[in-house]
């Protein structure tokens, strides 16, 4: 399957520079999307942040050394991409629990992690309700943050800034804007450069933007579109993963470069039978 190749591929890149620095643009270009979504793929399927993938890879590497070698620790850290002994002491402890000169004693016991392998596996039997839509651009209100920070660490703090906005008292305001569809409080991902990207909480309008509001134009695209049935966060951060590892392998689709958008609806989000959508960007391969 090209799709489950071309991740293959991206994982063998890194594997073949870990001790370079691994270009996140090339490693989303080998597996033909953008970085923001390599990054999230990658977290979905293989259930780990590509960060500690590769720490982890990285560390694994860095014991054999130590124990096969007589080479520096400051050496082997500067091999691994730390220029700082302090940076590398703390990234060898996270991972085996002991400091790199604690390695080379006979009898420690260290951890190896092997590099990752995409197969395709049989599931399906859970049902995924979904829809194509096509649509022309338009524009949201809102409030906006800027991350400058990986994937993994957006998955801690989106939801602290979705906390924030909601005791601030402004997504009344918000629903006051709505007027065009998707008709529910938005999340958008925009920015698709891998290391930076804005999150916005917003309303699709075409009321004018107050002046403590901003706007983004969502552009035209087409989308596939999933239901989302369940108490949150759960049930979408589930869906979520299984877009990208069951839907997205065998649909003949591709992520295209545009914005990830959740759709929340009125009702109890903790509820069993809450419902909202979340929309993938798509293309055809």
């Amino acid at each position: 399957m090209e799709w489950l190749s071309c991740l293959n591929d991206a994982v063998n890149y890194m594997e073949e520079h870990l001790e370079d620095q691994i270009s996140l643009d090339r490693v989303a270009q080998i597996a033909c999307c953008s970085a923001f979504h390599f990054q999230r793929m990658f977290s979905y399927i293989a259930d780990i942040p590509l960060s500690e993938y590769i720490r982890r890879r990285r560390m694994t590497k860095a014991a054999f050394d130590l124990q096969n070698s007589s080479d520096r620790i400051i050496d082997i850290a500067l091999k691994y991409g730390y220029e700082s002994p302090t940076a590398f002491n703390r990234a060898f402890q996270s991972v085996h629990g002991m400091a790199p000169s604690a390695a080379r004693a006979e009898g420690v016991t260290l951890k190896a992690y092997s590099p990752i392998r995409f197969k395709i596996t049989i599931k399906g039997d859970t049902e995924m309700n979904y829809r194509i839509e096509k649509k022309e651009a338009f524009k949201i209100v809102g409030v906006k943050q800027h991350y400058s920070m990986s994937i993994d660490e957006s998955f801690i703090n989106v939801p602290l800034f979705w906390q924030k906005t909601a005791q601030s008292g402004i997504i009344p305001r918000l629903c006051g804007l709505m007027n065009k569809e998707p008709l529910g409080i938005l999340g958008v991902s925009t920015c698709m450069n891998g290391k930076d990207f804005d999150y916005y909480i917003a309303v699709s309008t075409d009321q004018e933007t107050l002046k403590d509001l901003v706007e983004y134009v969502v552009p035209q695209s087409t989308w596939a579109i999933f239901e989302c049935i369940g108490a949150m966060p759960n049930a979408i951060q589930d869906l979520q993963r299984r877009i990208v590892s069951e839907w997205l392998p065998n649909s003949g689709y591709e992520y295209a470069n545009a914005p990830d958008i959740e759709v929340y609806f009125e009702g109890n989000q903790q509820a069993d039978d809450y419902k909202c959508e979340v929309w993938l960007p798509i293309l055809k391969k």
